[in-house]
């Protein structure tokens, strides 16, 4: 017990293996969210791309000022946006 609190105090040794990453295919774009924890506070982020023209992929970074209490909550909100985006600007997001 004691053992494991030292362990999230202290940081473990080990070290951690990137996370995969999640795609959500959303009309002719994919979402792939990607939020960062700051000071303890989830913030919303992520990325949009498409495949463009002559197979040129197309990457638009999504960062967002807002911050959540979970990770969960900042992805599908960040999900949430990005479809909004994606509504609004279609295509042109990438101009």
């Amino acid at each position: 017990m004691l053992g494991g609190l030292l362990k999230r105090l202290l940081g473990s040794s080990e070290p951690k293996a990137p996370k995969e990453e999640t795609v959500i295919a959303y009309k002719e774009f994919e979402i792939i969210p990607s939020p960062r924890n700051v000071n303890g506070q989830w913030q919303i982020a992520g990325r949009i791309e498409k495949e463009g023209p002559d197979g040129v992929r197309l990457v638009h970074q999504f960062i967002r000022a807002d911050t959540l209490p979970s990770e969960k909550d900042a992805i599908e909100n960040m999900v949430r946006k990005a479809k909004l985006v994606i509504d609004q600007q279609g295509s042109s997001l990438f101009n």
